[in-house]
């Protein structure tokens, strides 16, 4: 399938769309699979130094996100309606986190993608997550 947004569109939905949350991800590379950054800081650390799972959540859910929209153009309430994550191992201390996101289904009502989430200088995942979105029906188009 022909992409409908590219890197930089799909950074710019994500600022106007999601401001709150734009800063701290980036689009590493875009093609049959999509590669995400999430810039780890204190704010995503718990104790012990580690990456917390809701900052590993919010990168799987961000980047399966983007992989649709990348398909479909910019759909701002295409939603979660399912999601899965498997916590494999602990993420190095600090480092910032990749996520591969691969499309498993691309339908018109739902999407489902996987997301292997990798700490920076890691070999193996330290998560791997499995979400379903539901996509909102184009909307109609009045006649002449």
């Amino acid at each position: 399938m022909q992409l409908q947004m590219d890197v930089t569109s799909l950074e710019a939905f994500l600022a106007q769309e999601f401001p709150q949350v734009a800063g701290m991800f980036a689009i590493e590379r875009l093609g049959e699979e999509l590669v995400v950054r999430l810039k780890v800081d204190g704010s995503h650390l718990r104790p012990g130094g580690t990456v917390s799972g809701p900052s590993m959540f919010a990168l799987a859910d961000v980047g399966i996100y983007l992989a649709i929209l990348a398909r479909i153009g910019p759909v701002a309430l295409a939603v979660t309606t399912n999601a899965s994550i498997d916590f494999l191992r602990k993420p190095a201390a600090g480092a910032d986190l990749l996520a591969h996101v691969r499309m498993l289904k691309l339908g018109r009502s739902l999407a489902v993608g996987e997301a292997l989430i990798y700490s920076e200088g890691q070999g193996a995942p330290v998560a791997r997550a499995s979400m379903t979105y539901a996509i909102p029906p184009k909307a109609v188009q009045p006649g002449p």
